[in-house]
């Protein structure tokens, strides 16, 4: 099995204790669900929107096998820190290797982007998480890509990230 068939069972364990989709809603970049409502970037037509259980949105380019996701978690989660919170996303993977760690300022908040080699089931993979608390939340964006492939769909994750906005739930 190629990378491409391991991004969908990839993108399963990359937010293990997410919810489901009942009650979620993404209509002109926003996503609203229970207790939650945020906006973010758009992505070019290239990428194909799949649901995953474990994702408020995903997407995913099955010729190349890349894959973004966006999750948020609002109710049960530990008010840890961002490290520790991207650590969480790192659950599956073997043979991490963290190539850079900075932080960055998302929709006003200090948020950690993690950028890390990895392999899931011995296939090599790039990883990029973005990380931030924002009122009562946690919000993570993901990017996965073949190994050498990365810069390809980095300018749509970038996007995906740079037009995120919290809004009020009501």
């Amino acid at each position: 099995m190629g990378v491409i068939g391991h991004v969908l069972p990839l993108l399963l364990l990359l937010v293990p204790a997410a919810g489901c989709h009942r009650g979620v809603r993404f209509e002109n970049q926003v996503l609203t669900k229970p207790g939650v409502r945020y906006r973010v970037g758009e992505v070019s037509p290239t990428w194909e929107r799949v649901k995953v259980a474990s994702n408020d949105l995903a997407w995913f380019v099955e010729d190349t096998g890349h894959a973004l996701q966006v999750n948020s978690t609002c109710q049960g989660h530990e008010d840890a820190p961002l490290d520790v919170l991207t650590r969480h996303l790192l659950q599956g993977f073997t043979e991490r290797q963290e190539v850079e760690v900075q932080k960055v300022v998302v929709d006003e908040r200090e948020a950690l982007r993690s950028h890390f080699l990895a392999k899931l089931d011995g296939v090599p993979v790039e990883l990029l998480f973005v990380v931030l608390k924002k009122d009562t939340c946690v919000y993570d964006f993901s990017y996965v890509a073949p190994l050498g492939r990365f810069q390809e769909r980095l300018l749509d994750f970038e996007s995906l990230v740079h037009g995120f906005h919290a809004e009020s739930a009501s």
